[in-house]
């Protein structure tokens, strides 16, 4: 049986990028020829750095070509377009922050189904490293994913996904998002000098927040996390009354220090009428490295009885280790590997969508 240029082309049709469209609407696959039993194509990536990151894709293109029936080899190569391709403009003069512009109601960046928003009562809980690590994992479970970094003040994320780049702009006023590790991200981080303070008022909070959410180009996305700054401050009141917030999840360690404030942001959704949709434990256990011993830093249990309490889910129990912190630093989030914390936050993404949260 001879494979047929339409069967390969049918396949990779199969194969989804990040922002839901496939490798033939893409018009990305180049130079396909069927030779005998022999296929041969190129996969051309927009650019070298996404060409970094699409791999995975060309390996996945490989593997469902070879399994057609009448396909003996199979050679894909990965490139990127050249120099001389034109680049996005990247729109120094984009203005980011100001007031905010007035809107009819609660606004959902088109194509996005559903917002989560991942809050806590106090800093220093790991709420960015849940935010990106969850993330990763609901991209790995194959859904569409985004990531807003919405802590102004101290964004992270940037750091978290190993991305630097200055977010491209093709007229002064679309944002193009950057990708890193099956996600689609944004920060405010990304926009302005790292080395400088952000010193702005509430009305320069509640406008930038504004622009990362109607500005942006998202795409369709099955779900878009936003990592909220600790406390319950402007970006929260205008996310809650500004979008159409799905839900909140509030991260916090077992201590009762941490938990009090916990409390007050869980008043605060409350009170806006955002939904909790459940409280994730973090910090929960320490397993020494060296000798197995397993130690409750932060005490244990305080998030799960807050939960029983409220009559809502506690979604995660997640351990303190160092390779957290490590892949953290690094720019490559743990759940993007292997090992017992990446299966924790893949037992949470799994919950999410088994709930229809994610």
């Amino acid at each position: 049986m001879v494979v047929s240029k339409e069967a390969v082309e049918q396949a990779l049709a199969k194969l989804r990028l990040p922002d839901g469209r496939d490798l033939i609407s893409s018009d990305l696959v180049r130079a396909l020829t069927v030779d005998g039993d022999a296929v041969r194509f190129v996969i051309e990536a927009p650019s070298a750095d996404a060409a970094r990151q699409m791999e995975p894709l060309r390996a996945a293109a490989e593997q469902a070509v070879s399994g057609l029936p009448g396909v003996g080899r199979v050679s894909v190569a990965l490139t990127a377009h050249g120099p001389s391709q034109a680049a996005p403009k990247p729109a120094p003069s984009l203005k980011v922050g100001g007031h905010p512009k007035p809107q009819a109601g609660p606004m959902k960046p088109a194509g996005v189904d559903r917002i989560l928003a991942i809050a806590s009562g106090k800093g220093g809980v790991g709420k960015s490293t849940v935010s990106s690590n969850l993330a990763v994992a609901l991209a790995k479970q194959g859904r569409r994913v985004g990531l807003l970094d919405a802590d102004i003040y101290g964004p992270s994320q940037p750091r978290m996904m190993g991305v630097s780049k200055r977010p491209a702009s093709p007229d002064g006023k679309t944002i193009i998002p950057l990708q890193a590790h099956g996600v689609t991200m944004m920060s405010i981080g990304l926009m302005l000098d790292p080395a400088k303070a952000v010193v702005w008022r509430g009305p320069m909070l509640m406008g930038a927040l504004q622009q990362m959410l109607g500005q942006v180009e998202w795409g369709d996305l099955d779900v878009l996390i936003v990592d909220l700054p600790p406390g319950t401050g402007d970006v929260q009141l205008t996310l809650c009354q500004k979008s159409d917030l799905t839900g909140a999840i509030v991260v916090s360690t077992p201590q009762d220090v941490a938990l009090l404030d916990a409390r007050k942001a869980i008043d605060m959704f409350h009170t806006l009428k955002t939904p909790i949709l459940g409280l994730v434990e973090n910090m929960s256990t320490f397993v020494c490295p060296n000798c197995g011993h397993e130690s409750q830093i932060f005490g244990h249990g305080g998030v799960a009885a807050e939960a029983e309490k409220m009559g809502v889910p506690l979604l995660a129990q997640l351990p303190i280790d160092l390779e957290t912190r490590v892949a953290g630093d690094a720019g490559t989030p743990v759940a993007a590997g292997d090992g017992p914390v990446s299966e924790a936050y893949a037992k949470l993404a799994q919950g999410l969508v088994a709930g229809g949260m994610a």
